[in-house]
């Protein structure tokens, strides 16, 4: 009788057997729908057998093995073993996360063909066709048989783009046999694009890795903003395609899919790319995870989940920006999709490459001692194109009004006046991030979160913008009845504000969270300022990474002292990363950039290296710091993190934690401590950090610790184990 074992998205660390009458081996990674308690669910079938340590008599027949797709493959099952070991999470929770939230349900999988993935290929019909035979009021028809004779194949999406009324124009020329149709993956043609000439070190860099991508690697792409590692990212690609292999390139941030898609698409037109992050609905998800799965999309480009897609005939992996922590998941499975990529890639024997002009020091660290390899790219890769001249204005001597110095405004009006665009940076969306009563002292604070309600002035609502609760904003002070309550401290909006008071004719362009919520907003934001339709782009962090903005030429960014009083060891390292990124957005082509910094400290080392655009000083002053600290990269952390509706639950629940510790010399175990915010959209939490100088003494301990962990009773408790851990 064959027994199936079956992984389901539970709290609890087990596989779960179940009578199958038709199953085989070759069911290992299909999903099946079986009986749990009085429900149904799924899961996926990660062994088949014959053997089970159930009677007979208690094992429950699956209710049926959903073979719509190809099952998981082998080395994605070996990803998700590892995924669990690792960060000591339940097997069932990893494999189902993984999944698209259509395969996470009861239905089998079913998805109508979508129009896009077509490709439309020229006849010798259509090629023997002289455009002056087509009337000249038909533009749309001249101009789409134009592109045609051109390029030979367009992509349906192609075809859209020279006229909506040009799509209606391709059932009529397939008839009149012009064009033939057929599928996106079996079109191969080089791209229309127009191909840029490396520069000697982009060209030692392309050299290097292409000569061993027949073998893992981890390299550390390591170029200044704006050196040209998207061109490299291309060129790398592009001896995968020609061995029919798949690309996965990882991004932090959604905002940076549709400027890197389009990048894509223009060098490989035909090329079949699938793009996945959150802004998709479930089917578009499903549909691109579909395609990688089935081999045909080459490229993938997707957020730290795509990290879990089937690829099978994988070739190279790239990490773009790795040092972000957006790659690391906050909540749930806390994994990190940077290092699960270089575990996919040392799996698959392929190379895995890491851009950033500001490595992560654990990177950094990895690079100086010879375990990652180490290109450099230290010039601009246009010709002309300098890094920016970076001044710190010092706001002792030079007060802000709302915000904003004589100094930067002046060389806001002076950018205006040469038609340059300009780019004000401030890290807190909303118009105030406190509203204070200057009679009694009393602010607006959230009573599920410990934080300041944040003042958004235009919807007249006082907003949390940790758990999302929103309060109207009040007449009077609640506790003084004073009606002078002010909004205190400068947000987006409110420096939007400010900028439209001072420059009544200059285009202003607001775009945090709150300005990019409908579906299609970036795209139609990026057209905006790629066209010159903008003067001063406000923004958040948003904007800080990856964009290319050809005509800016002033950055101007406020309040970055803040992060210098963090009581977080990675801050420094965060702001300099920051500061580095968003000063690269100016100066990328032949306009000059300027960056000009407000602060209260313009000798700060901090400034001062990034004034000199030297990363090496700070790290190696930084690397020290954290040898003497032990902090990482020289010790291996984890925490248990521990939540519940009462601080003094938490941390008895701790203490019993760590009382269950077996104690070790090569593993440090602190006393439990509430967390930096300690309370969270209504629970209350506290940590406790364990630290070892061995990763792999480290990880034997929380093997072991973790298995007595889930002896504890925690009705009232929710823990989780957190590798690696970037925020405390």
């Amino acid at each position: 009788m064959p027994v199936i074992r079956v992984a389901l998205s539970v709290p609890v660390d087990t596989l779960f057997d179940y009578q199958a009458d038709d199953a085989s081996e070759q069911d290992i990674g299909a999903r099946a729908c079986v009986p749990f308690g009085k429900k149904k669910l799924t899961g996926v079938i990660v062994a088949v057998g014959t053997e089970t340590q159930i009677a007979v008599e208690k094992l429950k027949p699956a209710h049926c093995i959903f073979r719509e797709i190809k099952p998981l493959p082998a080395a994605l099952l070996d990803l998700f073993h590892f995924c669990s070991q690792y960060y000591h999470h339940p097997l069932g929770m990893v494999i189902m996360n993984g999944l698209p939230v259509k395969l996470r349900n009861n239905k089998a999988a079913i998805l109508k063909r979508n129009p896009h993935d077509d490709c439309y290929v020229l006849t010798a019909t259509g090629a023997s066709i002289d455009l002056s035979s087509i009337p000249a009021r038909n533009r749309v028809a001249r101009s789409l048989l134009n592109e045609f004779q051109h390029a030979n194949t367009l992509t349906a999406l192609q075809v859209k783009q020279i006229s909506p009324r040009a799509v209606k124009l391709v059932p009529e020329w397939i008839r009149l046999g012009w064009i033939t149709v057929q599928p996106i993956s079996a079109a191969r043609v080089t791209g229309t694009a127009k191909i840029p000439a490396l520069n000697s070190e982009q060209a030692s860099a392309v050299d290097a890795i292409t000569a061993s991508n027949q073998q893992f690697d981890t390299w550390l792409l390591h170029g200044v903003t704006g050196s040209g590692k998207t061109e490299v990212y291309l060129r790398i690609i592009e001896p995968m395609l020609t061995q029919d292999k798949q690309t996965l390139v990882l991004i932090p941030e959604i905002s940076l899919t549709p400027q890197l898609e389009a990048v894509f698409r223009n060098r490989f037109p035909a090329v079949p790319l699938v793009s996945l992050h959150s802004g998709l609905n479930d089917t578009e998800r499903l549909s691109g995870w579909l395609q990688a799965q089935s081999g045909e999309a080459k490229i993938i480009l997707g957020t730290r989940l795509a990290v879990f897609t089937p690829l099978p005939t994988l070739g190279l992996i790239i990490v773009d920006e790795e040092q972000d922590s957006s790659f690391k998941q906050q909540d749930g499975l806390r994994y990190s999709a940077r290092d699960l990529a270089i575990f996919r890639g040392k799996q698959a024997n392929i190379p895995v490459v890491l851009g950033s002009a500001t490595p992560s020091l654990e990177s950094y660290h990895h690079a100086l001692t010879g375990r990652y390899r180490h290109v450099r790219l230290l010039s601009r890769a246009v010709q002309n194109a300098a890094l920016p001249s970076i001044r710190c204005i010092d706001t002792r001597i030079n007060k802000t009004q709302d915000g904003l110095s004589q100094p930067l405004l002046q060389a806001l009006d002076q950018c205006l006046k040469e038609k340059h665009q300009s780019l004000i940076f401030l890290n807190r969306r909303g118009y105030a991030p406190v509203l204070l009563c200057k009679s009694c002292g009393w602010s607006a604070a959230c009573q599920r979160c410990s934080s300041r309600l944040v003042v958004h002035l235009r919807d007249k609502k006082l907003s949390c913008h940790h758990c999302g609760h929103q309060a109207q904003f009040p007449r009077a002070c609640p506790q003084c009845g004073n009606q002078d309550i002010t909004p205190f401290g400068q947000g987006t909006q409110r420096v939007e504000e400010t900028l439209a008071a001072h420059f009544p004719a200059a285009r202003i362009l607001r775009i945090d969270r709150d300005s990019t919520r409908r579906k299609h907003a970036w795209q139609e934001i990026l057209h905006a300022i790629q066209t010159q339709q903008v003067d001063i782009l406000i923004g958040t962090q948003l904007l800080a990474k990856g964009h290319d903005f050809p005509n800016l030429a002033l950055v101007g960014i406020l309040n970055a002292d803040n992060a210098l009083y963090s009581t977080d060891f990675r801050a420094s390292e965060r702001l300099f990363a920051q500061l580095m990124q968003v000063a690269g957005r100016a100066g990328r082509a032949n306009v000059a950039g300027h960056v000009l910094i407000q602060t209260e400290f313009p000798e700060h080392p901090l400034y001062q290296s990034l004034k000199q655009h030297d990363y090496d000083a700070l790290a190696q002053t930084l690397l020290a710091e954290r040898k003497i600290a032990g902090f990482p990269p020289y010790v291996y952390q984890a925490l248990l993190r521990a939540e519940a509706h009462d601080i003094r639950i938490v941390l008895d629940f701790l203490d019993q934690a760590k009382q269950l510790a077996q104690s070790l010399e090569i593993v440090e175990l602190f006393d439990p401590v509430p967390a930096q915010m300690v309370r969270l959209k209504g629970l209350e939490r506290g940590h406790v950090l364990v630290q070892s100088a061995s990763r792999k003494h480290l990880q034997a301990f929380l093997t072991g610790w973790y298995e007595k962990l889930m002896t504890l009773p925690s009705q009232k408790v929710r823990w989780v184990l957190d590798v690696d851990p970037l925020e405390f």
